[in-house]
């Protein structure tokens, strides 16, 4: 612009008012300009920063929130519950009425089913055996007088026939001395008449020395006419008793001499267990003095591989009368009748060598309380119900126990109610219910 331009065209007049507004609008404008220059000039990683900063802490605002509400609620205490008196439920149990009874005490041991005779058989003669019975085969059953084999008796025979000729000559000679006798005694007595004064004769003279010789020589052929006669019969081997062949020791065509065996037998009329008993039992059964003529009965059982047990039933007949010094108990003998039961074959035969469980009929001891053994703990313990079905434990004095109950003299009365159900931890004063 020139001056020419100035000075022909002057100033409008201006208001202070429009000076104050105009001024300061022209500085703002230019401090404007100068921020968005410097905000332009600053690094984008500044703008980002500052925006991340925010949003770090309205997050710790809110974390801090919640966390205050979480304490505040968690700070509450809940709110009681009413309480209610509930009864713990009674435990179910089964009791059992003690009343005493009379008890005759069973003693129980065990062995070994053994013959009552037990024989080996032998030839009682030399010879071939030239027959054999059925019978004589391990297993086999006999009768007494039952034929088992035969010797051949060819020999025997002959023998005999010899022993008989024999004693028919000898009788001859006794018949004959006899008559001479008798022929010398008469004629002494003729003597005799004719000359009074005649000696009275001598044995030799009345031949009694030989007439006693021909009576020895009938008496020998006699004997040997027994033993021939006896050895015939020994060439049959017969059956001793009723009984059976344990074992077979000789057979058909086999030569046997005089005590060869040919089986052993067992009789099968009496079977007898030798049983031990400690000395504690051997006195309940009152079998110090056992006569002859007085037996204890007994039950012998044994698992014969059948469903059910068998049973059988016997007699103790006698005790052996000391005690064994290595386990120190005493043995008692039952015996058991007709063990095979051949003349019943309804009833299961108790064989040799069965293993049976026997259970002895003892003295009688009383009137006592007979408790099962699963009621009894710690030994001598049982828990008692009272009139409030409340249990509490007793403790009882027991004079004998067996497999299954025992046998109580003291801590128990009539009418009390043992429980009989097993519990795990009784608690004394803990009610129950109980059925009977």
């Amino acid at each position: 612009m020139t001056t020419e331009n100035l000075a022909a065209d002057p100033p409008e007049a201006v208001s202070p008012d429009d000076e104050l507004i105009d001024e300061p609008s022209d500085e703002f404008e230019e401090f404007d300009e100068l921020d968005a220059l410097e905000e332009t000039a600053k690094p984008s990683f500044f703008r980002r920063s500052k925006k991340t900063l925010i949003q770090i802490g309205l997050s710790i605002v809110f974390v801090s929130i919640a966390f205050v509400f979480v304490f505040i609620v968690l700070s509450r205490e809940p709110p009681t519950p009413p309480r209610l008196d509930i009864e713990p439920p009674s435990l179910l149990v089964q009791v059992l009425e003690m009343q005493p009874e009379p008890v005759r005490f069973k003693v129980v041991s065990q062995g070994v089913v053994t013959p009552r005779t037990r024989t080996t058989i032998v030839s009682e003669v030399t010879g071939q055996i030239v027959e054999v019975s059925p019978a004589l085969e391990s297993g086999g059953f006999f009768t007494k007088n039952d034929v088992l084999a035969q010797i051949d008796p060819r020999n025997y025979e002959t023998a005999l026939k010899r022993a008989q000729a024999d004693l028919a000559k000898a009788k001859t000679k006794v018949q004959t001395e006899s008559a001479l006798a008798s022929q010398a005694l008469a004629d002494w007595e003729k003597l005799k008449r004719l000359a009074p004064n005649t000696e009275s004769p001598s044995e030799l003279t009345l031949r009694k020395p030989q007439l006693r010789e021909v009576l020895a020589e009938q008496d020998l052929s006699e004997a040997a006419l027994q033993k021939a006669t006896e050895d015939l019969e020994r060439t049959v081997i017969r059956a001793p008793f009723d009984g059976m062949i344990v074992e077979k020791h000789a057979d058909l065509g086999q030569f046997v001499n005089t005590g060869t065996q040919i089986a052993t037998s067992v009789s099968i009329e009496l079977a007898e267990v030798r049983l031990p008993l400690s000395l504690r039992d051997f006195h309940y059964l009152d079998l110090e003095h056992l006569a002859r003529d007085r037996t204890v009965p007994v039950t012998l059982t044994a698992d014969t591989g059948r469903d059910e047990l068998a049973s059988w039933t016997g007699e103790i007949v006698r005790s052996e009368g000391i005690i064994n010094q290595t386990s120190r108990v005493v043995y008692v003998v039952a015996q058991i009748k007709n063990p095979y039961k051949v003349s019943s074959s309804q009833d299961q035969p108790l064989l040799i060598g069965t293993f049976v469980n026997a259970e002895i009929t003892g003295r009688e001891a009383g009137e006592l309380f007979v408790v099962p053994r699963n009621a009894i703990y710690d030994g001598n313990t049982v828990w008692i119900v009272n009139n409030a079905n409340e249990i509490y434990p007793q403790e009882l004095k027991i004079i004998r126990s067996d497999r299954n109950v025992a046998y109580i003299s003291e801590g128990l009365a009539n009418g009390d109610k043992i429980c009989i159900t097993p519990m795990d931890q009784p608690i004394p004063g803990m009610r129950v219910k109980y059925s009977e």
